[in-house]
C-alpha cells in the first residue's frame, strides 16, 4: 500500500513532544529581526507515534543492503558487520574535536597511525594521506600531488591519459586538477592497447589513471609493461582502487609498479557505501611523494603522537584529518579480519563474480569470455534483438525483488549490464538472482512487453528518468 505523506497525515493540535517553559530570559535584540520568522514554519503536526510509523513504512519500501542483493558493478556494496558501526559510536571516539591538542587525542591518532601503515601494507607503498573524503576526492588530492610533484621537479606537464574504459569520475578529476584528458582504446581482450598507450605517452603527460582489476572486471596482465612504458615517459602510474576488492591479500599494487593507488573505505573496509553518507578516499604514495602528502600527517615521536605537515606539503584538501568514524570502522574490519581473512574475502568475491558468469553466459551475451576478477561484465544485445533493452531488464528484475546491477557501464559494452556480487552473498542468494536473470532473459523473448512496462510490484512504477533528472521536484508544497 502506499504510504501517504506526513503533511497529510497532519492533524492541527497533535504534538509528539512536551516542553518545559523557557527558564532562560529571551531578549529579542539578541536575534536580528531579519532573522526571525514572521509566521510559524508549515511542519507536519503529528504524535510520535505517526512519526515512527511513517518513516519505518517508508524505510521498508526502500531497498538497501541490509534487506537484500545489491549487485551495482564497480560499487562494492556488501553487507558490512555491525561490530564496526559500534566501535565507531564508542564515546572516546564520537565525543573528540578534531582541533583539540593532540596530547588529549592520543588513542585517536594511534588509530589513524596504524590504520594508514596497514593500508601502505596492504597497497605495498611507504605513505598516505587519510585527508580525502571520497574516492574522487582521493582522485583529485593524487593529482594534485603528481603535479605538484612534476612542478617542483622544473617539468610542469598537462596531460593525463586514462583508458575508454575508466570510471566516469576519473575525467572530471583530471579536469579539475587542471590537466587535458587524452583517452585511449581497449583491445580486443578487454585490456589497454599498449600500442595506444604507448603512442600517447610523450613528455606532456603526468600520469596514467588505470584502474586495476579493469571496469571489465578484468585484470590487467601487462601491468608491469605498461608501469615501464609509463615511466620511461617520465609520468606516474596512478591506480584507482575501487575494485581493490578483488585484490586484497593477493597482489599489491605497489608491487606491480604504481606510484600513487587512493582507495574507497566506504566500499572494501566496512563502511556502507550510497545513501549519501560518509566516505573515505586515503590515497598511498611512493616514497618520492611523501613530501607533498596534505596535511596533517600522523607521526610518532618521543611525544607520542603528533600532527604533522609534510615540508612540500599541498596543503589541507578537506576539514580536520578526514572521516574519523569511517577510518574506525576501517580500522577494525582490518584488525578482526587479519592477513589471511583480508585474502579470504577477496578469493570469495572472485569466486561469486565467476559463479555468476558461468550460470548466465548461456542467457547474456559475455563479450570477454575469460575469467574475470570480483566483477563480470554482461551484453544486453541478444535481447535488444528482440526489442528489450537492458533498462528494461533492470526495471524487471525488481519484480523479483533484487535491486538491478549497473548498466550501460562501461561505455565500451553495448547494453553493459555489470554484477558484482561480492564476498557476502550466499551461494543461496547468488542462485536466487541467477534464476530471476535468466528467468527474464526467457520472458524478452516469449512476452517482451512484460519488461517494457515492468516494474508492476513496487512501491513506484517506473519513472521518468530524463524528467526526474532535468526538473526534479525536491519539496513538497502545500495546496492552500
Amino acid at each position: 500500500m502506499p504510504v501517504p505523506l506526513i503533511f497529510e497525515e497532519s492533524k492541527p493540535g497533535r504534538k509528539g513532544y512536551t516542553l518545559p517553559d523557557l527558564d532562560v530570559p529571551f531578549q529579542e535584540e539578541l536575534i536580528p529581526n531579519r532573522f526571525l520568522r514572521s509566521k510559524p514554519p508549515e511542519l507536519p503536526e503529528v504524535s510520535e507515534g505517526m512519526v515512527v510509523r511513517h518513516f519505518v513504512n517508508l524505510s521498508v519500501q526502500n531497498h538497501h543492503v541490509d534487506k537484500g542483493f545489491y549487485p551495482l558493478g564497480s560499487c562494492t556494496m556488501k553487507y558490512n558487520p555491525k561490530v564496526n558501526e559500534k566501535a565507531a559510536l564508542f564515546p572516546g571516539f564520537t565525543d573528540l574535536h578534531p582541533l583539540q591538542p593532540s596530547a588529549t587525542a592520543q588513542g585517536a591518532l594511534r588509530l589513524m597511525r596504524e590504520l594508514g601503515r596497514a593500508l601502505c601494507e596492504i597497497v605495498g607503498l611507504p605513505a598516505i594521506t587519510l585527508q580525502p573524503s571520497a574516492g574522487a576526492h582521493g582522485e583529485l588530492t593524487a593529482l594534485l600531488m603528481i603535479r605538484a610533484y612534476h612542478t617542483h621537479s622544473g617539468s610542469p606537464r598537462r596531460k593525463v591519459v586514462i583508458p575508454d574504459s575508466a570510471h566516469g569520475t576519473n575525467p572530471a578529476s583530471i579536469i579539475s586538477a587542471g590537466y587535458e584528458t587524452v583517452k585511449v582504446k581497449s583491445d580486443d581482450y578487454g585490456l589497454v592497447d599498449s600500442e595506444a598507450l604507448e603512442a600517447a605517452l610523450d613528455d606532456e603527460v603526468a600520469a596514467f589513471m588505470i584502474t586495476n582489476p579493469n571496469t571489465l572486471g578484468i585484470f590487467e596482465c601487462g601491468i608491469e609493461n605498461i608501469a615501464k612504458m609509463v615511466h620511461d615517459a617520465g609520468a606516474m602510474l596512478y591506480m584507482d582502487g575501487a575494485n581493490m576488492n578483488a585484490l586484497m591479500g593477493i597482489a599489491r599494487p605497489g608491487d606491480m609498479g604504481f606510484d600513487v593507488v587512493h582507495l574507497n573505505l566506504h566500499k572494501t573496509f566496512s563502511t556502507p557505501h550510497g545513501g549519501g553518507g560518509p566516505g573515505s578516499g586515503p590515497v598511498c604514495v611512493r616514497a618520492e611523494l611523501t613530501d607533498f602528502l596534505p596535511a596533517p600527517v600522523v607521526i610518532s615521536d618521543k611525544k607520542g603522537y603528533q600532527s604533522a605537515t609534510p615540508d612540500k606539503s599541498i596543503g589541507h584538501p578537506g576539514a580536520a584529518c578526514g572521516n574519523f568514524g569511517v577510518m574506525v570502522k576501517a580500522y577494525a574490519y582490518i584488525r578482526s579480519l587479519g592477513a589471511e581473512g583480508l585474502k579470504e574475502v577477496s578469493e570469495n568475491a572472485v569466486l561469486n563474480a565467476n559463479y555468476i558468469k558461468e550460470k548466465l553466459k548461456a542467457c547474456y551475451h559475455l563479450p570477454y569470455d575469460r575469467t574475470c576478477m570480483h566483477e563480470v561484465v554482461f551484453s544486453g544485445k541478444k535481447q535488444k534483438i528482440k526489442g528489450v533493452t537492458t533498462l528494461d531488464i533492470a526495471k524487471r528484475l525488481l519484480d523479483y525483488g533484487f535491486h538491478p546491477p549497473t548498466i550501460y557501464f562501461p561505455q565500451v559494452v553495448e547494453e553493459a549490464i555489470m554484477i558484482e556480487p561480492t564476498e557476502t552473498e550466499s551461494r543461496e542468494t547468488l542462485d536466487a538472482f541467477i534464476a530471476a536473470m535468466a528467468e527474464i532473459a526467457r520472458e524478452a523473448g516469449e512476452s517482451p512487453d512484460l519488461l517494457h512496462t515492468a516494474p508492476h510490484h513496487t512501491p513506484v512504477r517506473r519513472l521518468d528518468e530524463v524528467s526526474a533528472a532535468r526538473k526534479p521536484v525536491l519539496r513538497w508544497e502545500m495546496k492552500c
